[in-house]
């Protein structure tokens, strides 16, 4: 048996992580490469991902920022070539990229709904079918889709955003059912609400966050920290048995 240190060690392995520019994703990027990964940074900001890589190479480890948009379909596979070209072949996917335009089924225009679903839904599968042969060329990897509590409970405002992630937690199973055999893991974390600046942008707003509060056992929101620490569990050989796992991190929300 190995240690626990070499357990939950990332060391030798290649991390893509998107959406790494703003908030849960800048978290994402610092952990994962504090355990020992490589990071392929992948955000539309070039100015904000050069301050993740420094980041990450403070760390003494490898960093490859990619500016892409992944409302391109074509992303993707840009992606997967700078990976190869410059660091090697990523065994570890973050699927982090995503949006939200709060607004009620009838007030929400087709070409937000659109937006919403082809970056929340569209952007992981994409992004997974792209990086899957190298994984199973490799042997084996671990695909984390970060979704939300919303994918469970109705959440007003949200309609698009609610079905882009029961949406992902869907296609979550699938990775496990398709991928499991070759030894890739696939699991979807559920965050309640994170502070960070897009939580506070849509919850910091009256007293809607305190309303959504009482709902809560804990009593609080979730840490960026909190998330990235289960994410870095989903991504280490710790967790070889869990996979096609929907992981909520809610403080006790979806327990009422």
């Amino acid at each position: 048996m190995t240690g626990v240190q070499d357990r939950f060690s990332l060391s030798g392995r290649i991390a893509v992580v998107t959406g790494a520019s703003r908030g849960l994703g800048v978290t994402l990027c610092d952990v994962l490469s504090a355990a020992g990964a490589d990071i392929v940074a992948v955000a539309r900001d070039e100015a904000l991902l050069e301050d993740v890589a420094h980041t990450v190479t403070a760390r003494g480890r490898r960093c490859v920022a990619v500016a892409a948009d992944l409302l391109d379909s074509a992303a993707a596979e840009i992606v997967m070539t700078r990976a190869r070209d410059e660091i090697g072949i990523p065994t570890i996917l973050v699927n982090n990229a995503g949006m939200s335009i709060p607004k009620t089924l009838a007030e929400q225009s087709v070409e937000e709904w659109d937006a919403i679903l082809a970056l929340n839904l569209r952007t992981p599968w994409l992004m997974a079918r792209a990086m899957a042969p190298g994984m199973i060329a490799q042997g084996g990897g671990k695909i984390v889709n970060i979704s939300s509590m919303a994918s469970k409970v109705a959440l007003t405002e949200h309609g698009a955003y609610v079905a882009s992630k029961a949406g992902l937690n869907g296609l979550t199973k699938v990775m496990t059912a398709e991928w499991g055999p070759h030894n890739i893991q696939a699991n979807a974390v559920c965050p309640t609400v994170v502070w960070t600046p897009m939580g506070e942008r849509v919850w910091g707003v009256g007293d809607k966050l305190a309303r959504f509060l009482e709902k809560i056992p804990a009593g609080r929101v979730a840490t960026p920290e909190e998330v990235a620490d289960l994410v870095l569990y989903l991504a280490s050989p710790a967790s070889g048995m869990i996979n096609g796992q929907e992981i909520f991190v809610d403080g006790g929300y979806t327990a009422l």
